[in-house]
């Protein structure tokens, strides 16, 4: 008797202890992260989610073909969570059939509605702007607008990457919206115009090449000066030039987002929500102000020095879905006028 008791209560408690470690797994477990960003720029941030949460964050990185990739694999795709930057590349995964709406009271009260879809497949997560690297040798004036860039006052001062590069069609499409194809394509022929050389390299090119004098004014984004200013090699760069926050008329700095798509058939939704709620809050939003150098969204954290250093930036009011809207246009046009030629 005493032995059968004895087992009884061995099983009860081995019954338990198993109960409580499969608790534990459920609570934690792990979510399946795809994304576009660079590994240094995000890892911290899945460590300090790890760290606070006890959930593994497994990482696909890609420079191109996550949407399509995600597609492919269906229901039987890993995808919890797609990682992006560019309004286009979100709209790019709505149109692509792999997200489901998010429904999350904590974010729609942190992310105003103008950097989240309006029925909710993308939220934005973090800002940058697209600004102007200026000589701080050859130009002495501190505010510019974008509609100024094709004055003839600059020709052969401006230097530029890609006219269908994600950066510059999210601006192009921001005209579009603001101004009408017809106005946008005599924007458009105005700053090629004005260009000092063939479009090329990327952001931080730009900056190397007003360094240099083959051009007065460079277009970026407002996170590679700060990252220039930090770098050793780059740093020249940056201490030739300024950084002047551009506006439309009548409007503000145009941004766009770094953001964030919950995928149709996450197999961690639960883990995957946390994740993405996560990525709103106090410690990712610091995070993103000071490693990655971009504003953060969430109202209260401070934007890192360096980049306040620029000024007070005024986002224009543009809901980055009709950004999006224009995608194609902007793309159509940049061939159009042979901006890139």
């Amino acid at each position: 008797m005493f032995s059968t008791v004895a087992t009884f209560v061995r099983a009860t408690v081995a019954l338990a202890a198993i109960a409580a470690t499969s608790g534990a797994l459920a609570q934690s477990g792990e979510v399946n992260v795809y994304t576009y960003r660079e590994s240094k720029l995000i890892q911290p941030l899945f460590d300090a989610f790890t760290k606070d949460s006890g959930i593994k964050v497994n990482v696909i990185s890609a420079s191109s073909g996550l949407e399509q990739r995600i597609k492919t694999e269906g229901e039987r795709s890993p995808a919890d969570v797609l990682l992006t930057v560019d309004i286009g590349r979100l709209e790019d995964a709505v149109s692509a059939g792999i997200t489901q709406p998010i429904v999350s009271p904590v974010l729609d009260k942190v992310i105003a509605s103008q950097y989240r879809d309006p029925e909710g497949h993308w939220y934005g997560i973090s800002l940058r702007a697209r600004v102007i690297y200026a000589s701080k040798e050859r130009v002495k004036q501190d505010a510019i607008t974008y509609e100024e860039l094709a004055d003839p006052k600059w020709k052969g001062k401006i230097c530029i990457r890609s006219g269908q590069h994600i950066y510059n069609n999210a601006l192009i499409a921001a005209y579009i919206a603001k101004h009408g194809e017809a106005k946008a394509e005599e924007w458009l022929r105005g700053v090629k115009a004005n260009l000092a050389q063939k479009p090329s390299g990327g952001d931080r090119e730009t900056a190397r090449d007003v360094a240099a004098g083959k051009c007065d004014l460079g277009i970026g984004n407002t996170y590679y000066w700060a990252l220039m200013s930090k770098s050793e090699a780059q740093k020249p760069w940056a201490d030739a030039t300024k950084v002047i926050l551009p506006t439309f008329a009548g409007g503000g700095t145009h941004v766009n987002v770094s953001g964030v798509v919950l995928a149709k058939h996450a197999p961690n939704k639960a883990n995957g929500m946390k994740l993405i709620e996560w990525l709103a809050g106090e410690t990712a939003q610091h995070m993103y102000a000071d490693t990655n150098y971009e504003y953060p969204l969430r109202g209260g954290v401070a934007v890192n020095p360096i980049i306040a250093s620029y000024g007070v930036l005024k986002p224009d009011p543009l809901p980055l879905s009709k950004i999006a809207a224009s995608k194609k246009a902007a793309a159509a046009l940049v061939d159009k006028v042979g901006f890139d030629n």
